[in-house]
């Protein structure tokens, strides 16, 4: 059985982004979080994304290696998200690209029988579409990279929930600027 690993960046409120979608409100990620990010993505076998998130992504990483003055850790993250397989859930969308596999179906449905499958780790990026799966039990690793700023509001980070989902603390890290990283495994 497959793991799946719900993470991002969000602020001290619990906000991944602002009001109208705004994510600026980290900056530009620390050398350490953005190889953190990278080295997870390395070891993920296949990744999940909401529709938005999915737009983000797919607007930059797909020629973030050929843009002027990226650096080499963003040319071996670019290489690594364009080259890895992928879902997209969306009803919306009609076409995908890059290793995209596009499902417009019932999204618990198919990530429960990905679960099933033989594999590597699993991870989900997208708050309406990680709420679904929270909701049906599904997330295994939350990985919460906080940064020291308040929003007021926007896009939760964690939905609401029809029962409480107890956790183990794995690891707790002090990054640049801030943030801290904690990982946390579902206790089942």
């Amino acid at each position: 059985m497959r793991k799946l690993i719900y993470g991002m960046n969000l602020t001290l409120d619990g906000y991944i982004a602002a009001p109208g979608d705004d994510i600026g409100w980290g900056g530009p990620p620390s050398d350490e979080l953005f190889q953190f990010w990278s080295d997870q993505l390395q070891a993920t076998d296949l990744s999940l994304y909401g529709r938005k998130l999915w737009q983000t992504m797919s607007s930059y990483w797909p020629t973030g290696d050929q843009q002027p003055g990226a650096t080499p850790a963003e040319i071996e993250f670019a290489r690594r998200w364009r080259d890895m397989s992928k879902v997209l859930f969306s009803s919306t969308t009609d076409k995908v690209d890059w290793n995209t596999r596009l499902v417009t179906g019932d999204a618990v449905a198919e990530i429960t029988r990905l679960k099933a499958e033989d594999g590597g780790p699993m991870d989900i990026g997208g708050a309406t579409l990680a709420g679904a799966a929270m909701r049906a039990g599904l997330i295994d690793e939350y990985v919460l990279a906080t940064a020291p700023v308040l929003v007021g509001g926007g896009t939760p980070f964690f939905s609401a929930l029809d029962n409480w989902v107890n956790l183990n603390l794995v690891e707790t890290r002090t990054l640049p600027d801030g943030v801290i990283l904690t990982r946390y495994e579902t206790r089942r």
